[in-house]
């Protein structure tokens, strides 16, 4: 949630101008009572931020639950030195948060004049109806009543600046009565009696009333912490799985490294994401990622033991920083200068380094260490689901493509016509224009300068077809010394212009020979004739139109000197 920056200065201006003079205003007016108790202001200090550093996690909820301390502070030693230790619990509230980052740090005046306010006048109203430092709660009921008012009205301010916070600072949308507001509730409830307890043990026995009371409730929310936690790792291994098995669904690379860098920008707090691949003794950027956004890639390879990447793949051992001082005097690379947090993995398949992995947050200790184990099993899957789609592409590049030209072949072809002239029947084709082209006198070239030499020149010739068509249409390998290319939407008028522009292609730039029968570098000249069809003009079905187009190229171009483009015609 955004937050006004106006509001942030503010926040550090009203903190600045109350909270001090709220102090000095309750030590002259409500002065406290200490009577030399220096160990037991420190003990009650100890637990109150032992219980602050430790809320207690219910259904993915924090409740912090100082206020049972904090009522048992206050009766014993009265209004200034609650309000006191209420600050020191939020300084060390918000460090254990891990909140105080750069454009966070309001939150530190914001919470304490909260909690200022709350305990001011929370006590304020107490002293006002009578009430007194160290009442004798067991003997006076009138006493007892006013600590329970005491504690209606510390929890009905907190609840309200809490609203006003936010709906007014954060501008939240959320409902106020939701799971957080009744779980709060009844946590408050079940706890603040615990205050009156270790007030009253506290009267008689001592210090010893800290160990039996705070002991256990400070025992209690290890146990739910540490039970939180293993809920959160577990939920963590679940998602990993289910990741790691839509990884191995997706049959394309671009498709596997896409999800895989998503999944971790939602799983973790991710500014910058970069995926790096081992090739040719290198680690070469395969995606980059700032801020959700995918940045082209213009960042150099990395050799063995290069900063923290090159490191990382070196040792094959992953890197855990939370903060920016961990790794002074380590070479940075393009790793941005506001990075504080960061996690390098090697993404490992048979024992060897394949890749790197690299996430790095602006936040100081954004990443927990069970995250690193986390991600280290995501890089696992990663590397199999990638190995997978590297395997399913090769296989697919070799059934749909000439293993001597790279261009589609025949089968990949004849798939691609007859989808289109389903388009075409739907009418999501206008037309459909077919240019095939054949190698004038080709058997002749083989013979001269040997079937290698052909070889180069069908290579080379595939070459400039696909440079000539980019993505306009299909070209392929039709069989021997033709060529096919199939252009959706272009009139013949335009298929029979592009077709002349390949010719010329051909025709005025030789071939250069690297390995002929003399083992001379040569130069040769060669032509190609071409046939053109269009459809639906001169085609009903995918097997007439290359028929019609091939009868143009035979009839109309090889029969009429070659070197020349014919279209198709009924006459």
């Amino acid at each position: 949630m955004k937050v006004n920056p106006t509001v942030k200065k503010i926040a550090f201006v009203i903190w600045f101008l109350m909270v001090p003079a709220g102090l000095w205003f309750t030590y002259k007016t409500y002065p406290p009572h200490l009577s030399d108790n220096w160990v037991d202001l420190l003990a009650f200090l100890l637990l109150t931020t032992v219980v602050a550093v430790m809320p207690i996690v219910i259904n993915d909820v924090f409740i912090f639950v100082i206020q049972w301390v904090a009522l048992a502070t206050f009766l014993r030693f009265g209004l200034f030195v609650e309000i006191l230790y209420a600050q020191f619990a939020v300084i060390a509230l918000l460090l254990k948060l891990k909140v105080l980052q750069k454009g966070q740090l309001f939150r530190l005046p914001l919470n304490l004049i909260m909690f200022f306010l709350v305990s001011f006048f929370s006590g304020l109203i107490y002293y006002l109806l009578g009430g007194q430092v160290r009442p004798n709660l067991s003997g006076v009921p009138h006493s007892l009543w006013l600590a329970v008012i005491y504690i209606v009205l510390y929890y009905s301010l907190n609840q309200i600046i809490i609203s006003f916070n936010l709906y007014v600072i954060y501008k939240s949308k959320e409902p106020y009565f939701g799971k957080d507001f009744f779980v709060e509730t009844i946590t408050t409830l079940i706890t603040f009696p615990i205050g009156f307890v270790l007030y009253i043990l506290y009267n008689q026995v001592g210090l010893l009333a800290i160990i039996f009371v705070g002991v256990p409730f400070v025992s209690l929310s290890i146990i739910f912490n540490l039970y939180y936690s293993s809920e959160k790792i577990n939920e963590y291994l679940q998602k990993a799985a289910e990741i790691g098995h839509q990884m191995a669904e997706r049959l394309q690379v671009d498709d596997v490294v896409n999800l895989f860098i998503q999944k971790l920008c939602e799983m973790l707090p991710v500014d910058y994401a970069y995926i790096l691949e081992v090739s040719d003794n290198e680690l070469k950027l395969i995606r980059h990622i700032e801020a959700g956004e995918v940045s082209i890639n213009e960042l150099p390879a990395f050799k063995k033991d290069d900063g923290i990447i090159g490191t990382t793949w070196s040792k094959q051992k992953a890197v855990f920083y939370t903060a920016r001082m961990q790794w002074r005097g380590i070479p940075m690379n393009y790793i941005p200068g506001d990075v504080e947090s960061i996690l390098c993995v090697p993404i490992v398949k048979s024992q060897n380094v394949i890749g790197v992995l690299l996430l790095a947050s602006k936040r100081k200790r954004a990443y927990e260490k069970y995250q690193l184990m986390i991600v280290d099993i995501l890089c696992s899957y990663f590397a199999v689901a990638m190995e997978n789609a590297k395997h399913y592409e090769r296989t697919k590049m070799q059934s749909e493509r000439c293993a001597l030209t790279k261009l589609y072949n025949y089968r990949y072809f004849e798939k691609v016509l007859n989808e289109e002239f389903e388009r075409l029947t739907t009418f999501e084709r206008n037309m459909l224009s077919l240019i095939i082209l054949d190698i004038d006198h080709f058997k002749q070239i083989n013979d001269t300068y040997g079937h290698q030499s052909g070889n180069e020149i069908l290579y080379e010739l595939a070459n400039r077809l696909d440079k000539l068509i980019a993505n306009r249409g299909t070209v392929a390998r039709y069989g021997g010394e033709e060529f096919v290319v199939l252009i959706p939407d272009v009139t013949k008028e335009d298929a029979l212009h592009m077709a002349e522009l390949i010719r010329q292609s051909i025709a005025n730039w030789p071939f250069t020979l690297q390995q002929s029968m003399d083992q001379k570098q040569q130069q040769v000249k060669i032509t190609v004739s071409i046939g053109v069809a269009t459809a639906p003009e001169n085609a009903e079905d995918a097997l007439a139109l290359i028929r019609h187009a091939d009868r143009a190229l035979y009839v109309g171009a090889k029969r009429a000197g070659r070197n020349r483009v014919a279209e198709y015609s009924s006459c």
